[in-house]
C-alpha cells in the first residue's frame, strides 16, 4: 500500500509517547492513563499538553473513568460527560468510548447520550466491542449510533488472533463503519493482518521499556501490584512506530 491508503494510531501513555508517535509519523494517538488497566481517562493537564505538542498528529482520548467492566452507573456516565465536555474545551479532536448492558449488548440509551456530548468529534467505540456477546449485532448497533469507527481485537487477546472474526465483520460493515485492529500489533504482524482483513486502520502502542534514573529504591514497598518492575517506564518510541508504518508499505 502506499502511505495515503492506511491510518495508524497510537495508544499514547503520556505526553512523551504521543511526541514520539507524531516523531515516527502517526496519523492519531489515543492517549490513554491507567495502561496496565485497558486504558482510563488521562488528567485534563495531559490532554492539554499533548493538545500542544501534536500538531501533525491529530488526538482522541479515551473517556473510560475505571478499568474492569463496562457496565457504567448514571453517575459514571455523569463524569464520562463531563470528561467529553473538557476534551472539547481543549479542542481534542476525537474521543473513544463504549457503553454495555449486564447481557453484553450495547447501551444503546448511555451511548446515544455520549455521542450527543461528542458532537462535531470523531468517535471511536474501543474494546468494549470486544466483550459484547454477539459480535455481529454489536456491529449493527454501533453503526446505527452513529460512531465513526470500532477499536478490536476480534473478540481475542491479540488481534492477530482474532483474524477470522475481524475479516467476517468486515465484510459485514462493507464501508458502513471503520473497523480498526488493536491489541498486540507490532511490525511483525501488521502486514499480516492487513493481508488477511483487508483493514486499513490498525491501533498499536510501539512502546519499549528504559530504566528509570533514581538511585534510591525502596525494595520494601510497591506503590501498585507487588513484584511489579516498578524501575522501569515504558514508553512509545519514534523508531518503533515508523518500522511498525513501514511493514505496510509496498
Amino acid at each position: 500500500m502506499r502511505r495515503e491508503d492506511f491510518m495508524v494510531e497510537v495508544c499514547a501513555n503520556g505526553v512523551e509517547s504521543c511526541l514520539a508517535a507524531q516523531e515516527g509519523g502517526a496519523d492519531r494517538v489515543e492517549l490513554c492513563a491507567g495502561i496496565p488497566e485497558g486504558g482510563t481517562t488521562p488528567s485534563c493537564g495531559e490532554i492539554k499538553v499533548a493538545r500542544r505538542v501534536l500538531t501533525t498528529t491529530r488526538l482522541h482520548v479515551i473517556i473510560r473513568p475505571r478499568g474492569g467492566d463496562f457496565l457504567y452507573s448514571d453517575l459514571e456516565v455523569e463524569r464520562m460527560a463531563s470528561d467529553i465536555a473538557v476534551c472539547r474545551e481543549l479542542g481534542v479532536d476525537g474521543v473513544v468510548f463504549g457503553c454495555l448492558n449486564a447481557d453484553g449488548t450495547f447501551d444503546m440509551e448511555k451511548n446515544r447520550y455520549l455521542m450527543e456530548c461528542s458532537k462535531g468529534m470523531s468517535v471511536t467505540c474501543h474494546r468494549a466491542f470486544d466483550r459484547a456477546a454477539n459480535p455481529e449485532q454489536a456491529l449493527e448497533d454501533v453503526i446505527a449510533l452513529g460512531f465513526d469507527r470500532i477499536l478490536t481485537s476480534g473478540q481475542q487477546p491479540k488481534a492477530e488472533q482474532g483474524i477470522d472474526l475481524l475479516t467476517r465483520l468486515n465484510r459485514q460493515a462493507a464501508g458502513r463503519i471503520i473497523l480498526m485492529a488493536g491489541s498486540g500489533v507490532t511490525e511483525k504482524n501488521i502486514h499480516r493482518i492487513h493481508e488477511a482483513t483487508g483493514l486499513k486502520e490498525f491501533h498499536f502502542s510501539g512502546r519499549e521499556s528504559f530504566e528509570s534514573d533514581m538511585k534510591y529504591v525502596n525494595s520494601n514497598l510497591y506503590m501498585g501490584r507487588p513484584g511489579a518492575n516498578e524501575a522501569a517506564l515504558d514508553y512509545t518510541t519514534a523508531r518503533r512506530v515508523s518500522d511498525t508504518i513501514a511493514q505496510l508499505l509496498d
